[in-house]
């Protein structure tokens, strides 16, 4: 037996949730205030028609009885459209928080080997101490470069800190 491929199968279903969402946003405009308004004047004038009372009120309270139930139906398509991109936006920030808490750990990793390598250029700046004055000015470049990065990535560090406070 074959199915129709399930692409075919949500079409309908989109263009009815686009009609709901069209006709949700046409609802609240000045258009439509006015276009009730022309309506209601109109069911009103059929007395002149030769309608009762009775009938104008039956056939207005039908009409808005109706026209109630799908806007509730639409509103509640609408809602529900709303609610699932909610959804999908707090699953992003999740993703987000994730990825923030695994770079704050990287940089933890990456401080404490900036924190080897200056301790190891120490040692090598002991050992040139004991050298040339030329390697030995090489070797406080280097450190104050280090002492640099050291502060690059405690500022980083920080950053990211204050990104998961303002997270929670």
């Amino acid at each position: 037996m074959d199915h129709p491929p399930r692409n075919n199968l949500r079409k309908p279903s989109l263009r009815l949730e686009h009609l709901a969402l069209t006709t949700t946003q046409h609802i609240g405009s000045l258009t439509s205030l006015v276009l009730h308004t022309v309506f209601f004047v109109g069911i009103f004038s059929l007395q002149w028609l030769g309608f009762s009372f009775d009938q104008i009120m039956l056939i207005l309270t039908t009409v808005v009885s109706l026209e109630a139930i799908y806007l509730s139906i639409f509103i509640q398509m609408t809602v529900n459209r709303q609610a699932h991109k909610l959804t999908e936006v707090s699953q992003d920030v999740e993703d987000i928080s994730e990825d923030v808490e695994e770079i704050s750990k990287d940089i933890d990793v990456i401080q404490e080997d900036v924190e080897e390598i200056s301790e190891d250029v120490d040692d090598l700046g002991e050992e040139l101490e004991k050298g040339d004055e030329e390697s030995a000015l090489k070797h406080q470049h280097d450190q104050e470069k280090i002492y640099h990065i050291e502060n690059i990535l405690r500022e980083l560090l920080q950053e990211i800190r204050e990104l998961e406070d303002k997270k929670k």
